[in-house]
């Protein structure tokens, strides 16, 4: 398996920008299909995007579109999650996933194998 180190959480404001970074190390990073998910306290985790080994398919939730952005460096065995005018509701513990199943591109947790601790992003109103 894939071990998974996010990092780039904070506090922002309300409208500000963070970026997330996903690092990946251990075996080999090609092939997989990249996701970010998030959990809310007592809410359950849910999809917020993902990225194909190509980068060319890039999914994601209704909730970010046109806010979020997922990329790859896969020299650099990183994926990214540019996130812009975030609000309060986007505070969430941050987790990057990995993915060697075809239908990673449906947004399942159970679809990706390989997960990192997460990343506190906490937006203030």
């Amino acid at each position: 398996q894939v071990q998974l180190v996010e990092s780039g959480g904070g506090l922002v404001q309300a409208g500000g920008s963070l970026r997330l970074s996903c690092a990946a190390s251990g075996r080999t990073f090609s092939g997989y299909a990249m996701g970010w998910f998030r959990q809310a306290p007592g809410k359950e985790r849910e999809f917020v995007g993902a990225i194909s080994w190509s980068g060319g398919i890039t999914p994601y939730a209704d909730f970010v579109k046109g806010r979020f952005t997922i990329s790859k460096d896969n020299a650099k065995n990183t994926v990214y999650l540019q996130m812009n005018s975030l609000k309060p509701e986007d505070t969430a513990v941050y987790y990057c996933a990995a993915s060697r199943r075809d239908y990673w591109y449906r947004g399942r947790t159970s679809d990706f194998s390989s997960w990192g601790q997460g990343t506190q992003v906490t937006v203030s109103s």
